[in-house]
């Protein structure tokens, strides 16, 4: 099977940004947004995805950064309309690059899609009038396991492009909590880096 992605690499291992190949003209576009054995040849190894989810949120909302101490969810992101700075946060316990994020935007004019792998806190800011975000994740989503990474703990130093405004938060992203905090409460995703 001919793999019509080209897979980038980020500065986190296992982080991947996946661009597929656009077929356009006069009439509109098309392009294959998901093929397992291709995704599966992209990350090196079989993935399981359980859930598909589509939010829209408006200029300036910012969501996340979320994650889950059990059952975390690997997701694979993408954005359908619009623009969003997409950021990850590794918190597998034992990785080299615990505690770093990476930040891309994901539109729907580059059709970029980034695989983040379970371990992770994820979150996006929306820099479009409106956007259309879509994921699939290889957990169920479990309330009870949670938590919420304060989107601006200095602890990260996340460069979010908000341009001088102030994002529109939901409550229990305004009361997020610091990585220090996280980590000393023991309430990091129990999983470790492979």
């Amino acid at each position: 099977m001919k793999n019509n992605r080209r897979a980038i690499p980020t500065s986190i291992d296992g982080l991947v940004i996946i661009e597929p190949e656009v077929f356009g003209d006069e009439r509109g576009f098309f392009f294959e947004s998901f093929n397992q054995r291709v995704f599966s040849s992209i990350i090196g190894h079989d993935i399981h995805f359980v859930q598909d989810n589509h939010s829209r949120s408006l200029k300036s909302v910012l969501r996340g950064l979320h994650f889950q101490i059990r059952q975390p969810q690997g997701k694979l992101v993408r954005v359908a309309r619009g623009r969003v700075w997409d950021v990850a946060v590794d918190l597998r316990g034992n990785s080299k690059t615990f505690g770093r994020s990476f930040g891309c935007e994901l539109s729907e004019e580059n059709h970029r899609q980034m695989w983040i792998p379970a371990g992770f806190a994820h979150g996006f800011l929306v820099l479009s009038d409106s956007a259309d975000f879509l994921y699939k994740t290889t957990e169920y989503w479990a309330p009870r396991f949670e938590r919420t990474l304060l989107w601006n703990d200095s602890q990260l130093g996340i460069d979010w492009p908000l341009e001088g405004r102030e994002p529109t938060l939901a409550p229990k992203d305004a009361a997020g909590l610091s990585l220090d905090t996280l980590t000393r409460a023991g309430e990091l995703p129990e999983l470790l880096f492979p």
